[in-house]
């Protein structure tokens, strides 16, 4: 019986203490896919909206995809391979297929907006997600910012050829191409940017129009430059040997970066299990096919040693064939609206990965706020906004191109291992598509990226390895402690768990 004269117990006023996790536990704990389905779209304040098709999806796959890598990077990959550039657009596709298929894989069967880093999670625990989403801001933040520092190149040729004036190089440049501050890369940021607050499915819907004007560009492009086309040029296929072939494709891996992007779309698709992996393999389909046939021409049309230091080779080309420089100026006028799609997409994956590694607690939670009247991470597109247009200001393009390289290929490379660990794992889960061959294609799809990274040089390793070393030291100063799997452990999924 209770005593009722007794006092009551005193109250105990300690702070609760979040659960701490310690050694291989931390780093290996992981959420399980049906908790990470579940929170889809949902956000501080509000929801993600969904509203894209599969043909939107597709679009904004080829959207961040199709630019700057046939625009801008073919002048940076000819003088590495010669007319051989046409093999290592093939042998850069095949490395892109085979994470395709994993990545159509796992984004039918987990529909997130995290994209790989969600799969990481779900597969391989923490700490590599948080690899993975790392390589991802590398991949997606300086991949604009790459993107549009190729995008003042173009907008340079459209000028002179329209009112025959160009800006002065000091602004159209970055500190060490001879500039101070590029000034039409920040522009066209800033402009993705205000397409991007005003909802996703507006933003779709100039992405669709923009994607239709740059299939229609490089068409034209192969059109005319067929015209010109000499097959001496092609008498020396492989003047730089077989190794060349290797180390062009790993700098066109570049141009593959973004058919990904619509997985990052999967809290905003409207039936994201049997979209989001039609439009990954149909979007790099015709993306691969473009980018053969435009690389194929153009080198039929100029010798292969006047690519060098040419970052509008195409314009170029056209105005070299015709004797006119209408169609280059009209190519220029194409590739200006084609790279600013995919400024304007990429842009879009990289806060959407943002916003669902803020949702676990990894990053800070103002960029996982959603404003309730357009649908949209504000806060979050603007910060990711602003960052990527200082950086694509005052960064050349050649580093930012081979540092988002590297970054990609680690992140797909570990896509190709989720894919097998989720295969045994998880049986029992339905899987809208499954890659064919069971391990075989994930294993070639990892080989394939390990391969292309060793191609890349030793610069680019030493900027990656500072990358991911800063990227370590916020994990474990940050994310691990305010993750919300260490804040709420009966989230968490055991790591042994079959």
């Amino acid at each position: 019986m209770l005593d009722h004269g007794a006092a009551p117990p005193a109250e105990d006023t300690t702070v609760p203490t979040a659960p701490t996790f310690s050694g291989l536990s931390a780093l290996t704990r992981r959420k399980p896919v049906e908790d990470l389905v579940a929170e889809g779209g949902q956000g501080e304040g509000g929801s993600l909206r969904r509203s894209l098709s599969m043909w939107q999806l597709t679009m904004i796959s080829i959207g961040a995809t199709l630019g700057t890598g046939i625009f801008v990077v073919l002048g940076e990959a000819v003088p590495e391979a010669g007319p051989a550039v046409t093999l290592a657009f093939v042998f850069a596709g095949l490395t892109a297929l085979f994470s395709a298929l994993s990545y159509a894989e796992l984004a039918g069967t987990i529909p997130v907006a995290g994209s790989s880093y969600s799969y990481a999670y779900a597969t391989m625990g923490e700490l590599v997600a948080w690899v993975c989403g790392w390589c991802l801001m590398l991949e997606y933040g300086v991949s604009v910012a790459a993107v549009a520092v190729g995008w003042g190149d173009y907008l340079n040729e459209l000028l002179d050829g329209t009112i025959g004036v160009t800006l002065p190089e000091t602004l159209s440049a970055p500190p060490g191409d001879g500039g101070v501050f590029n000034l039409p890369a920040l522009i066209v940021v800033v402009l993705a940017m205000l397409f991007l607050l005003g909802g996703a499915r507006e933003s779709a819907r100039a992405n669709t129009i923009m994607v239709g004007v740059k299939i229609a560009a490089l068409v034209l492009f192969c059109a005319v430059g067929f015209m010109g086309f000499k097959s001496g040029n092609y008498s020396d296929f492989m003047p730089l040997g077989i190794g060349s072939v290797g180390a062009a494709g790993a700098i066109l891996f570049f141009s593959y970066i973004g058919f990904d992007a619509a997985s990052t779309a999967g809290e905003e698709a409207k039936d994201p299990k049997r979209d989001l992996p039609r439009a990954i393999m149909l979007s790099l389909v015709i993306v691969t096919a473009l980018y053969v046939l435009v690389a194929a021409v153009a080198v039929g049309a100029w010798d292969w040693k006047k690519f060098a230091g040419s970052e509008a080779s195409l314009a170029a080309i056209m105005n070299d064939v015709t004797g006119q420089s209408f169609w280059g100026t009209l190519l220029a006028a194409g590739a200006v609206i084609s790279i600013a799609s995919v400024v304007l997409t990429v842009l879009y994956g990289q806060t959407r990965i943002l916003f669902a590694m803020s949702r676990d607690g990894l990053v800070p939670k103002v960029f996982g706020k959603v404003d309730a009247r357009t649908g949209t991470p504000r806060v979050n597109t603007l910060i990711v906004s602003l960052l990527c247009g200082v950086l694509a200001a005052v960064v050349p393009l050649g580093e930012l191109v081979n540092a988002t390289s590297i970054g990609t290929l680690f992140a797909f490379a570990l896509v190709n291992i989720a894919v097998v660990v989720l295969r045994y794992t998880r049986k029992d889960m339905e899987r809208s598509f499954k890659v064919p061959f069971g391990p075989v294609f994930p294993v070639l799809g990892f080989l394939c990226c390990g391969y292309s990274m060793y191609s890349l040089d030793l610069i680019t390793w030493a900027y990656f390895g500072a990358w991911m070393a800063a990227g370590l030291v916020f994990y474990f100063l940050y994310g691990m402690r305010r993750s919300r799997l260490a804040t709420a452990p009966a989230l968490a999924e055991a790591p042994a768990e079959k």
